[in-house]
């Protein structure tokens, strides 16, 4: 028997000189649309060159139609290649350091904060190793989730982690007090990768990760729901979060951009009212509590 083939789809994509940050977001919400994993920038090559990995051949060849499709990418060079290395993830982010948000650093297993002095210490680590699923507290999206579940009070909540990737998010919130945690994606690979953090960090027995997609998913309601997605699929998919928040339960959504947050207001606003919101650099985030029910 031949050896299994571990390429990776990818897109090549170069950019022309002066291609703006803003279209650069744009580009990577309509690649997130299509099983994006993960983007690899050559900060070396000029002009910009970008290898977008993708979860299937299918998204990939349906990422490169969108953008031939979208006029605002028309200069924009694009190829399809197979990556002939399944270890492209932990090489692509081997130099990442440990990141902190609030009292949560979230830092990769070579780049651990020292020890501290205070008892108890107030600070929490959660370790997360690079690897197909992706979470490392780097992305704007994941770091607005991660400052809004510190501002909750989490202690014996139920939670629900929907594209958990790494893991991050889930783990964040057992560390910060949560009973239980249930951790979804329905990408295998990020599952491995979420149960290995998990275990890492200790909190296997609180934090559940599944394979498992949002549209079936027979996972009981919850206190908190996270879902860092991307505006189309917060926007498509806004009556299956519903569905998997409890009657007094909340909601955190990330992962859309300043051009994609009317459209992701405008579809949870039939069933939720926001109660707090971040932004960074143009991403950003909303707590969404549900609206009473009139009587």
């Amino acid at each position: 028997m031949g050896e299994l083939s571990t390429a990776s789809p990818a897109l090549v994509l170069r950019f022309p000189s002066g291609t703006t940050a803003p279209l650069r977001d744009r580009l990577v919400a309509t690649l997130d649309d299509h099983q994006l994993i993960a983007i690899q920038e050559d900060d070396l090559s000029l002009p910009q060159v970008w290898t977008a990995h993708f979860a299937t051949a299918a998204g990939r060849d349906e990422a490169a139609r969108a953008v031939q499709a979208d006029d605002e990418f028309a200069l924009i060079e694009l190829q399809k290649t197979e990556v002939e290395d399944d270890d492209w993830a932990r090489r692509t982010q081997a130099d990442l350091p440990a990141i902190r948000i609030g009292r949560l650093t979230v830092a990769p297993p070579w780049d651990l904060p020292k020890p501290s002095l205070q008892v108890p210490d107030p600070n929490i680590t959660i370790v997360i190793e690079p690897s197909r699923g992706f979470g490392t507290g780097h992305h704007q999206s994941t770091r607005l989730c991660l400052v809004l579940l510190q501002n909750r009070n989490l202690s014996g909540l139920r939670v629900t982690d929907v594209g958990t990737g790494s893991g991050v998010l889930a783990i964040a919130a057992a560390k910060l007090g949560a009973a239980f945690v249930a951790a979804l994606d329905n990408d295998p690979d990020a599952v491995e990768n979420a149960r290995e953090n998990i275990a890492v960090n200790g909190v296997e027995k609180i934090v559940e990760a599944h394979v498992d997609d949002l549209t079936t998913t027979t996972v009981a309601a919850a206190d908190l729901v996270t879902a860092n997605l991307t505006g189309t699929l917060l926007a498509q998919h806004a009556d299956d979060l519903s569905r998997l928040v409890g009657p007094a339960g909340s909601l955190i959504v990330s992962g859309f951009n300043v051009d994609e947050k009317d459209r992701v207001t405008e579809a949870l606003s039939v069933r939720f009212g926001i109660t707090e919101s971040a932004e960074e650099e143009d991403w950003w985030a909303f707590v969404v509590s549900r609206l009473p029910v009139p009587r």
